[in-house]
């Protein structure tokens, strides 16, 4: 599943052709994804001007100047794709511009959304009420951490992919973290010093940041909107590499927590 940093790619890639611009044509090529398109999608988003793009979570947000927001989730396989040379089978949302230009939400697996809201009520949108504070914001430190945790003996792992703790933290980029702060995987929450915690934020910024500049993780058939993919995964120092060489001359090891892979340096992570 794409994580934040291939939201946040996502997101970047297509304010060029979309920011400014207004939408000539908009279809919907079936009548759902993992849910039913909004039934009034294309009256409210044809002719409007999208005036911003941003991302909550691992949602992205199109903003336009009528109040209104389209918000996108991805699902399994979701993309979009700019200026396709054809328009596909798995391109199930069309978009086009003044300038000419179009985008295709290509989802094969269809396990993506697409929701439609007015924008001073974009906090009352379910999946946003619950959520955690995000993690390039201000709003994570330490301090928050070790509020949220406190007398939890929940393991950290599990503890920083609940989306009420930290909002579009994934599998991937919480076993980075973890390894770069020297934390188990498996340590009770409410245990860590909040030095440690400190340090974890630090982690999480970087790992995060590295991976938006690499343009995410390649991740089955993701690819950013320009098509290229994301080569963060070139830089994992834990995921995915079982029985590899750990950077302190260990070996990497992997663990199955509540059906998710975990992976870790028994040496470097206490």
């Amino acid at each position: 599943m794409p994580e934040l940093p291939e939201i946040e790619t996502t997101v970047r890639g297509l304010r060029p052709p979309l920011e400014g611009h207004r939408l000539t044509r908009v279809e919907t090529r079936r009548a759902d994804l993992r849910r039913p398109f909004p039934v009034d999608l294309r009256q409210r988003m044809t002719g409007a001007t999208i005036t911003g793009l941003g991302r909550r979570a691992k949602y992205g947000l199109m903003e336009t100047d009528r109040g209104d927001v389209m918000i996108f989730h991805l699902g399994m396989s979701g993309r979009w794709r700019i200026d396709p040379s054809e328009i596909g089978t798995h391109d199930h949302l069309i978009l086009e511009t003044d300038q000419g230009r179009t985008l295709a939400l290509c989802d094969p697996r269809r396990f993506g959304s697409v929701d439609l809201v007015r924008a001073d009520a974009l906090a009352d949108f379910a999946p946003f009420k619950a959520l955690g504070p995000e993690p390039l914001g201000p709003d994570l430190s330490g301090a928050y951490l070790a509020q949220a945790l406190a007398g939890r003996i929940a393991p950290i792992k599990a503890m920083l992919l609940d989306q009420r703790i930290v909002a579009g933290l994934g599998n991937i980029y919480v076993c980075e973290a973890l390894h770069m702060t020297g934390i188990a995987p498996t340590t009770p929450a409410g245990r860590i010093a909040r030095k440690r915690l400190d340090r974890l934020v630090d982690s999480i910024r970087e790992v995060l940041g590295a991976a938006i500049e690499a343009g995410g993780s390649t991740l089955r058939d993701y690819a950013r909107p320009d098509g290229e993919l994301g080569y963060f995964a070139k830089q994992w120092l834990v995921y995915g590499r079982e029985g590899e060489a750990c950077r302190c001359g260990s070996v990497v090891q992997r663990r199955v927590d509540g059906g998710r892979s975990t992976f870790y340096c028994a040496k470097c992570q206490k």
